[in-house]
């Protein structure tokens, strides 16, 4: 049998709370338990158990509801990340902040070599094996991602960064301008 809207809404208005409670008891975070329990609905439409009982019908409910909490906490651990935000608040000075910011503006491939290298304590071999990639591609983003760094904030400091695109650090890292040579 199908189910449909109706069996959703008097799903929610039976078990909603029992649902709600146990997910926010395993997570402790409103907007993960959300999340979950959208799961939870979409994977009871789309299997469309019966049940024999209500009973029956709650126990499967929290059982899915517990597996994908479960699922949930063990992706986090494996993929965990850390809110910018968070980072902020355990720096001294607001010198600091703006050049974590700097640090976070870069592209992907030198922020990352730079954060495993020197937030996480990594050496360069491995994190060529972590980023599968060879050890002189990693020295050479640590260089970059340096040298990028390094123009970003001493721009910072100078003056305020406008839109121009000369004043990128990225952009005067990787398109040098060309001076004229002139021979005396």
């Amino acid at each position: 049998m199908r189910k449909n809207e109706t069996d959703l809404k008097r799903i929610l208005q039976l078990h909603g709370d029992t649902l709600y409670r146990s997910a926010f008891l395993l997570l402790g975070n409103p907007h993960d338990v959300q999340d979950i329990l959208q799961e939870v609905l979409l994977r009871y439409l789309e299997k469309s158990p019966s049940f024999q009982s209500a009973d029956h019908e709650k126990a499967w409910l929290l059982r899915v509801t517990t597996n994908c909490c479960m699922d949930f906490l063990r992706f986090r651990k494996k993929h965990a990340c850390t809110d910018l935000e968070s980072l902020k608040e355990y720096l001294p000075g607001p010198e600091q902040k703006e050049q974590l910011e700097e640090l976070y503006s870069l592209p992907a491939k030198y922020k990352t070599v730079l954060i495993l290298h020197y937030f996480e304590g990594y050496s360069i071999a491995e994190i060529a094996q972590i980023m599968k990639l060879s050890k002189s591609a990693v020295k050479k983003r640590l260089q970059r991602g340096r040298e990028a760094l390094k123009i970003a904030i001493t721009d910072e400091q100078s003056s305020a960064l406008t839109a121009d695109s000369s004043q990128n650090p990225f952009t005067k890292l990787t398109n040098p301008k060309k001076e004229s040579m002139t021979y005396e």
